[in-house]
């Protein structure tokens, strides 16, 4: 559920990158989201 949510902000263009990145980086520690899908949403970021 998280990983859609950021997945749709991200396709929308609703988000300072840098900051994006930190929430990510939170989310994958704390094991909220996978390394594919951290991978999956980086590579949307371009």
């Amino acid at each position: 559920m998280l990983f859609d949510l950021v997945k749709t902000m991200i396709t929308r263009g609703t988000y300072v990158k840098e900051d994006m990145l930190k929430k990510m980086d939170v989310f994958l520690l704390n094991n909220r989201i996978s390394d594919t899908e951290y991978n999956e949403l980086v590579t949307l970021m371009g």
